[in-house]
């Protein structure tokens, strides 16, 4: 256990996933000394960043002012793999299919145009020649983008945390959090087996949030997804190299995604991006089901026919969902020692680089020059945000 006075660290993360792994890098790079602490092991499958890949796209329709961000997170995620020498960021193209007024594609084509990023809008018939592998109803276009992609979120995480230890972070597993408090002298982590204590902390506690952030008063809530992987008719037509990320929007109002095949992944994935059931993370049902295949087997059906062959795997993962579907990026209102990022709604990951070092900016500052400013608490406190 650490002595009562300092103890020699600068900034505290408290749980080193996803984003935990980025705040990590970005203090260390600064400098500072980093204590990350993670209640598993690193990487994990236990919370909401496994599965082999992860989408980037850069024509976000959202809000505007995450497109600056996705711009600074592309480069670092370049970046990356040229430090760590890993295949971590791979650029695909990206192919976005729906109604050419929904989400999917007009207001992600409305958010391309201005923000000036390169794109194709495509029509039907120029849909089904490039790529045949896509059966969509007669209403449908698309839009393509030459620069969206995928990341590794296992081996990102890895990257990160193996390059905050190279800088001399310290870095510790297996460390289940009790509570933690701040003052005007600092701040104290206290776990199940010591006693930290910082100048800073930083709270990526992911799903887990909602305990830790209880005091905000802002609900955060956590829903199981299901991830499935299929073994395609044509698989050739699937492959990496032949195929883009996607998502089709459907008339429910539903997102459904996927991702190339490649070697180290089993299969061809897939999902819905909808808010599944309600869960509690310590709780969850982690183990998939048959009927879980109907969360992801209506877009092969209905969509992607080549595709529509037999299950090979599933897996059940986490959304920690803020009230209006955004994140939530800030100090803690109560705590000026205290940054959070959390409420990542299932849509985060690809922004793990640039959150990171916004969150080493207010921890060493207490504010960042990144457009985060739509993503602050002060959205709560003015009335119930809107929700998607």
């Amino acid at each position: 256990m650490t002595s009562p006075g300092r103890s020699g660290y600068d900034a505290i993360v408290l749980g080193v996933g996803t984003m935990g792994a980025a705040a990590c890098l970005a203090l260390a790079r600064r400098g500072l000394r980093v204590l990350g602490l993670e209640q598993f092991d690193i990487p994990h499958a236990l919370g909401s960043h496994h599965g082999h890949s992860r989408m980037f796209r850069l024509a976000y329709y959202e809000h505007p002012d995450y497109v600056p961000l996705l711009r600074r997170a592309f480069e670092q995620w370049r970046e990356l793999n040229r430090s760590s020498g890993l295949d971590v960021f791979h650029i695909t193209g990206g192919l976005y299919i729906g109604k050419p007024g929904g989400e999917a594609v007009g207001e992600a084509a409305a958010s391309a145009r201005r923000h000036g990023l390169a794109h194709e809008v495509l029509g039907r018939e120029e849909l089904r020649h490039r790529y045949p592998q896509f059966q969509v109803p007669d209403d449908y276009g698309a839009l393509y983008e030459p620069s969206a992609g995928f990341v590794r979120p296992e081996l990102a995480i890895a990257a990160m945390v193996g390059e905050s230890l190279k800088l001399g972070a310290d870095i510790r597993v297996r460390q289940t959090v009790v509570d933690w408090s701040a003052d005007d002298r600092g701040v104290e982590v206290r776990t199940a087996d010591a006693t930290f204590r910082a100048e800073r902390l930083v709270v990526t506690a992911g799903a887990w949030s909602g305990a830790v952030l209880q005091a905000l008063g802002v609900p955060l809530q956590v829903t199981r997804q299901v991830l499935g992987w299929v073994w395609p008719r044509r698989p050739e037509m699937f492959q990496l190299g032949a195929f883009p990320v996607w998502a089709v929007e459907s008339p429910d109002g539903a997102l459904y995604y996927g991702f190339p095949m490649f070697a180290s992944n089993p299969g061809f994935k897939l999902a819905r991006h909808a808010r599944g059931q309600p869960a509690d993370p310590n709780t969850i049902d982690r183990t998939p089901h048959a009927a879980d295949e109907e969360t992801f087997r209506p877009a092969l059906r209905h969509y992607l026919p080549d595709a529509d062959g037999p299950t090979l795997a599933m897996s059940v993962c986490m959304y920690t969902n803020s009230p209006d579907s955004h994140f939530i990026i800030d100090r803690h209102s109560a705590h000026d020692r205290v940054a959070i990022a959390c409420g990542f709604s299932g849509h985060g990951f690809k922004f793990a680089p640039v959150v990171g070092e916004a969150l080493a900016d207010l921890a060493m500052h207490g504010r960042s020059a990144l457009p985060i400013g739509f993503l602050g608490l002060s959205r709560f406190a003015q009335g119930k945000p809107r929700t998607r």
